[in-house]
C-alpha cells in the first residue's frame, strides 16, 4: 500500500490509526488496566500510567473526574491547532463478533472541530472510528458515549482513547470494553504459543545501559561487530527462532560485557561463549544451499571481513548458518499471500524517549531488517556496513525525545524508500515542522516552489498570491538552500518524490505568518503571508480529484477516467459507455480509491498478457530473495480498441504505479506525464522502541522482463512537465498532451 495514500488517509481520520487505545473498567477489582486515570503520576503534567498522547495539544491528568480522583483532560492551544489525542493499547487477541468501547466524555467551548471517543482495531484487517460523524461540539456535562465496530478476525492490537479537533476542551473518564457484551477484563485471550522470550521482562523498566557520550573507534567498532552478530543469531540461531530467548533483552545483558573490551581474542571468546550458552546445534536437514535463482544473497563479507572476528568465531557462525532454523520463526513471518514479511518486535511504546540500551536497540533493530529483509537493499546508496558505524554515536547521543525522532527518521531516509517514514511516534518531529499551515498549495516546478491552488479560495483575498507565483525565500532563507538542509529527513525513492514531500510541509510555522519573496513573471515581491490552523484548512485538496463521478466525456470520442473516484461499480458502466470511444485517458497522477488493475486492465488487452512479477524472501533462508513468476492481467468479455493514454506523475505511488503497470500491458497503451514515486509493493511494518512505527517496501516488483520500479518508477513515453506559464494560464497541460495525441487520430 501506498504510504502517500497511508499518510493521507491517517490524517483524514486524523490520525486515528496512530492512536493507540486500549480500555478500563470502573470496578478496581476487575481493572487490569488503568482505564479510569486513577494510576495518576506525581507531575499532573502527564498522562495516567499507560495513557500516551499524539498532537500538539496540551494534554494532563485532571482532578475533575465523572468518579474517583482524577480524568484525563485535553486542551487546544488559544490558537486553535489541528487535533490532539490520547490513546492506549492492549497488546492481545480475542475472539468475538462485536466490541464495545464506551466512556464518559465533557466539553468544554468545543468549536471548528469535534471531540470523540476513538475505538480501533489492528490486525489482518483494520477498523476504526473517531466519532467525527457525530459533531459532538459546544459545552457539556459528563456523558456517556459508546462506538461499536464489527470485530476483525485476526485482531492482533486494540487501540482505544479520546480526541479533540479544534479549539476547546475535553475530559474523558470511566471507559470500558466490552466484546459480544462482556468486558474485556472478564474475558481470556486467545493463547498464543507460550514463549519463553515473552517471560523475560527483567528490563521493561529500563535497560540500565550507560555508554560514554565520546565513543572510541575500538567501541564503535566493537559495537558494529556486535550487532552484525547478533542480528545474525537472531534469524538463523534455531533456539531465537523458536522463541526461547527474549534477543531484545540478551543484549541488554551483553553489552557491559562487551563494550570495553579491548583484547581482539577476549571479545571473540565472550561471543563464542555467549553462543554456547544458547544450547547445542541439531544438525538440519532440511537446510538448502542458496538458490542460484536467487537474484539477492545472504551477505556475509562482514564476517570475512571483519578484522575483529577470528577463525574460531566464524567457523561458529558458519555452523550456525549451516544448520539453521526452518519454518515458522518467532521474529519474523511471511505474509500468507504477499508473502511480505510480518514482524514481530515491541515497540516499548511507554518508553517516550529510549534510554541509551533501547536506542541502541532501535538502530540493531532497524538496520538488520533492512540487511535480511528489504527486497531492495541493493539499491541502497551508501555501504549499509558504514551506515552502522555512522549511526551509533548518533543514536547514543541522542540528548532527548526530538533528537532521537531525527536520528531515526534519518537512518529511516537512508534506505531510499518512499513508502518510509515514521508513521506514528514522531509527535517532537510533528511539532518542530509548526503547527500553522499556508493555505497556499505549492509544488515543485522544475526545482521552483510554484503556488499551484488555493486549499481555501475564499482566502485568496487575505493572502495576495496568484497562482503561478513562485516563491524564492522564506524569511531570509532562498528555498534551494532549505530544500538543501532539510532533505535528509524527507524519505523517498527519488528526487520527484521527496520535493513532493517537502512542498507540503516548507510553508509550516510555529507563528500565524511568515515572511516570503516571490516573483510574478518578471517582478518581484515581498510580502507577510497569513498561517492557519490545519483543522481551518481543506488541506487535502492537493490531492488531486478526490471527489465526483469518475468518468465523463472530454469530447464526443475522448472518454476520461479519474481514479481516484472509481469505485468497482464504475467499471461496467465505463466499458459500456466508452465502448465506441477513439480515445480513452485514464489519471493516475492519484491514488487509485479503488483497486482496479485487474478489473480495468482486463477492458485493454486482447489476451491474458503478463504485466508484473515479485522478488519475496525465504523465511528459512533470510537475505535469499526469489523472483515469482510473472502475473498476468486476463483478457476480459471485451476489448478496448481504440488508443489508452495514461497519465502520471510524483503523485503517483504504490498501488498507483502497480495499476500503471497493469494498463501497460495493453496493446495500445501510451504513459504521459512526469517521474512517479518509485515506491512498489506491500507494506511491512516496523516498531521500534518508543512507540515509533515505520514501514519498508515488502516485496520487490518488477516488469516481466526484470525491469525495477523502486526508485525508477513508472517511465513515461512522452515527458511532459508543467510550465510555469500554463499553471499560471490554468492549463492542465499533461492532460491537454494526451488529448491532442488522441485527437490526431482518424
Amino acid at each position: 500500500m501506498n504510504l502517500l495514500c497511508k499518510c493521507i488517509y491517517i490524517k483524514k481520520k486524523l490520525i486515528v490509526l496512530s492512536f493507540v487505545l486500549s480500555y478500563s473498567c470502573y470496578n478496581q477489582n476487575l481493572s487490569e488496566y488503568n482505564f479510569d486515570f486513577e494510576e495518576a503520576p506525581n507531575n499532573f503534567n502527564k498522562l495516567s500510567k499507560g495513557w500516551k498522547y499524539w498532537g500538539n495539544y496540551d494534554f494532563e491528568t485532571d482532578t475533575i473526574s465523572h468518579s474517583g480522583k482524577f480524568a484525563a483532560k485535553i486542551t487546544s492551544d488559544s490558537l486553535g491547532g489541528t487535533s490532539g489525542a490520547i490513546y492506549y493499547m492492549i497488546p492481545k487477541r480475542y475472539s468475538g463478533k462485536t466490541i464495545q468501547l464506551s466512556g464518559y466524555m465533557k466539553t468544554k467551548d468545543v468549536s471548528d472541530g469535534f471531540a470523540g471517543l476513538l475505538l480501533s482495531i489492528e490486525g489482518e484487517s483494520s477498523v476504526f472510528d473517531n466519532m467525527e460523524s457525530r459533531n459532538i461540539s459546544g459545552t457539556k456535562d459528563w456523558e456517556i458515549y459508546s462506538i461499536t465496530l464489527d470485530y476483525p478476525r485476526g485482531a492482533e492490537e486494540i487501540y482505544l482513547g479520546g480526541i479533540l479537533t479544534g479549539t476547546g476542551e475535553v475530559w474523558f473518564d470511566d471507559f470500558q470494553l466490552s466484546i459480544d457484551g462482556k468486558v474485556i477484563q472478564t474475558l481470556k485471550p486467545i493463547k498464543k504459543q507460550t514463549y519463553l522470550a515473552n517471560k523475560d521482562d527483567e528490563f521493561d523498566s529500563g535497560s540500565n545501559i550507560k555508554l560514554s557520550t565520546k565513543l572510541g573507534k575500538n567501541e564503535i567498532q566493537n559495537l558494529a561487530a556486535l550487532c552484525n552478530v547478533w542480528g545474525f543469531l537472531k534469524y538463523y540461531h534455531p533456539e531465537i527462532g523458536k522463541g526461547n530467548y527474549n534477543w531484545d533483552y540478551e543484549l541488554f545483558r551483553f553489552i557491559p560485557k562487551i563494550i570495553n573490551v579491548k583484547d581482539k581474542y577476549q571479545f571473540n571468546q565472550l561471543i563464542i561463549d555467549w553462543i554456547h550458552e544458547l544450547g547445542v546445534l541439531k544438525i538440519c536437514k532440511e537446510c538448502k544451499d542458496t538458490s542460484s535463482e536467487a537474484i539477492l544473497q545472504p551477505d556475509f563479507s562482514w564476517m570475512q571481513n571483519n578484522s575483529i572476528l577470528n577463525i574460531s568465531l566464524k567457523n561458529e557462525l558458519l555452523k550456525i548458518y549451516n544448520n539453521r532454523h526452518q519454518g515458522l520463526h518467532y521474529y519474523v513471518q511471511s505474509k500468507k499471500y504477499t508473502r511480505n514479511p510480518i514482524f514481530n518486535e515491541n515497540s516499548y511504546y511507554r518508553m517516550s524517549y529510549p534510554d541509551e540500551g533501547f536506542r541502541l536497540l532501535t538502530l540493531f533493530r532497524y538496520w538488520n531488517i533492512i540487511k535480511y529483509f528489504f527486497p531492495y537493499r541493493h539499491l541502497i546508496e551508501k555501504n549499509w556496513d558504514n551506515v552502522l558505524l555512522n549511526y551509533i554515536p548518533q543514536f547514543i547521543n541522542s540528548k532527548n525525545e526530538l533528537e532521537y525522532e531525527l536520528v531515526v527518521l534519518r537512518l529511516i531516509a537512508e534506505i531510499g524508500d518512499s513508502h518510509a517514514n515514521i508513521q506514528d511516534g514522531g509527535e517532537k518531529i510533528d511539532s518542530l515542522k509548526g503547527r500553522f499551515y499556508s493555505p497556499l498549495h505549492t509544488r515543485f516546478i522544475n526545482e521552483s516552489l510554484v503556488v499551484v491552488d488555493y486549499y481555501n479560495p475564499e482566502l485568496k483575498s487575505k493572502v495576495g498570491l496568484e497562482i503561478g507565483d513562485v516563491i524564492t525565500k522564506i524569511g531570509s532563507k532562498k528555498i534551494q538552500r532549505i530544500v538543501d538542509s532539510i532533505s535528509k529527513f524527507y524519505p523517498a525513492s527519488n528526487k520527484a518524490a521527496r520535493l513532493r514531500d517537502i512542498s507540503q510541509d516548507i510553508l509550516r510555522s510555529h507563528k500565524k505568518e511568515i515572511r516570503i519573496e516571490y516573483t510574478r513573471n518578471s517582478d518581484k515581491f515581498i510580502k507577510n503571508i497569513p498561517l492557519y490552523s490545519k483543522n481551518n484548512l481543506n488541506i487535502y485538496k492537493w490531492y488531486p480529484n478526490t471527489g465526483g463521478k469518475s468518468y465523463k466525456f472530454l469530447k464526443d470520442s475522448i472518454g476520461y477516467i479519474t481514479l481516484a473516484s472509481i469505485k468497482m461499480e464504475d467499471i461496467d458502466i465505463i466499458k459500456e459507455k466508452f465502448k465506441m470511444a477513439k480515445g480513452i485517458i485514464i489519471d493516475i497522477r492519484n491514488y487509485p480509491s479503488t483497486f482496479v488493475a485487474f478489473a480495468l486492465g482486463s477492458y485493454f488487452v486482447q489476451s491474458s498478457t503478463p504485466f508484473v512479477k515479485f522478488s519475496s524472501m525465504n523465511l528459512n533462508n533470510p537475505g535469499e530473495f526469489k523472483l515469482t513468476k510473472n502475473l498476468e492481467i486476463p483478457k476480459g468479455d471485451y476489448t478496448f480498441t481504440g488508443k489508452v493514454v495514461v497519465l502520471v506523475n510524483e503523485y503517483t505511488q504504490s498501488q498507483a504505479e502497480y495499476t500503471a503497470m497493469a494498463l501497460q500491458a495493453g496493446n495500445n497503451v501510451t504513459v504521459v506525464g512526469s517521474s512517479t514515486a518509485g515506491a512498489d509493493g506491500n507494506l511491512s511494518t516496523i516498531f521500534l522502541p518508543g512507540g515509533i512505527r515505520t514501514a519498508i517496501s515488502g516485496i520487490g516488483v518488477y516488469y516481466p522482463d526484470g525491469r525495477e520500479t523502486q526508485k525508477i518508477g513508472i517511465i513515461p513515453d512522452i515527458r511532459v512537465i508543467p510550465t510555469i506559464e500554463g499553471i499560471q494560464k490554468r492549463n492542465d497541460e499533461v492532460l491537454q498532451k494526451a488529448v491532442l495525441l488522441l485527437d490526431s487520430i482518424r
